[in-house]
């Protein structure tokens, strides 16, 4: 079905693969499509829970595929374009910060430009003791992209990712560990089982429903100047949600004293004011 990416589906977890392996998984257009066509295959199917994103061999995703040259960066690694578009360097990157699914990268190897960018809309990020992180643009000649403007810095805080972007310098796991660029760092051995039994735990124990509404409360609330915009949203939505078949299933189940079932379902049973970033639907 796919040529660059890999897909594999269970236990309700998505596990996608960057897989061009003899070219470290360099991100191309072709990539650029299947990766977008596969999260929209993830957002749509209420089977799949939650999503992993991970590397072929022994890289993440090296960057962009710089095999043309110079004319490598002038085309649009995002949203296939190569004009001078608003939306360029758009695309998946916008995708991914409207899924309705937790999204968790597991960092195997060298993540770099590109391949770091794309995971900083990803919600966690756990990474090897072989990985090898770089926001190498400035020594490219470039500026970052794929909106890390205005994720980095949410992340780590501007000094850090000032330093980082100004220097190029690569950042080991220990030093995005204490950044909280990743919340985890384990031996290579170990990656795909943590963010497993991570991604499991989440299907196994929460309502869909209410996972996607407190993942677009969240990355809503990192562009908002008051907690009282918070608490708006949070009473609107639990209004809401206490009124459904999840939040009753979710209580009897505590009281009952065994896993919850729940059955509500993303694809068609949010609230007409999902999501909250659209203030025509929030007003």
């Amino acid at each position: 079905m796919y040529e660059t990416i890999k897909c594999d589906v269970s236990n309700r977890v998505l596990t996608i693969t960057l897989n061009r392996p003899e070219k470290l998984n360099a991100f191309n257009p072709q990539m650029s499509k299947e990766f977008t066509e596969a999260l929209d295959y993830a957002d749509n199917n209420d089977d799949i829970r939650v999503v992993i994103v991970t590397g072929e061999g022994r890289a993440f995703c090296s960057g962009a595929d710089l095999g043309k040259g110079t004319s490598s960066i002038e085309e649009d690694y995002f949203s296939g374009k190569s004009d001078d578009s608003e939306e360029r360097g758009g695309g998946f990157v916008f995708k991914l910060f409207n899924l309705k699914k937790p999204i968790i990268a597991a960092i195997n190897g060298p993540a770099v430009g590109v391949g770091i960018t794309l995971a900083l809309p990803m919600d966690i990020r756990i990474c090897s003791t072989n990985s090898k992180i770089g926001f190498i643009f400035t020594r490219r000649g470039i500026l970052p992209e794929a909106a890390s403007g205005w994720f980095l810095p949410k992340i780590v805080g501007i000094s850090k990712a000032l330093e980082w972007v100004y220097t190029g310098d690569f950042i080991s796991p220990e030093e995005a560990l204490e950044s909280g660029l990743v919340s985890k760092v384990v031996p290579p051995e170990e990656l795909l089982p943590t963010a497993r039994a991570l991604a499991e735990k989440i299907a196994e124990n929460t309502s869909a429903t209410a996972i996607a509404l407190s993942r677009n409360l969240f990355w809503k609330m990192l562009g908002e100047t008051h907690p009282m915009e918070s608490h708006k949203i949070e009473s609107k939505g639990n209004l809401w949600a206490s009124r459904q078949v999840d939040a009753k299933e979710g209580i009897a189940s505590f009281l009952e004293k065994r896993k919850p079932n729940f059955t509500m379902k993303p694809s068609t049973d949010l609230p007409d004011f999902y999501p909250w970033w659209d203030e025509a639907k929030s007003n």
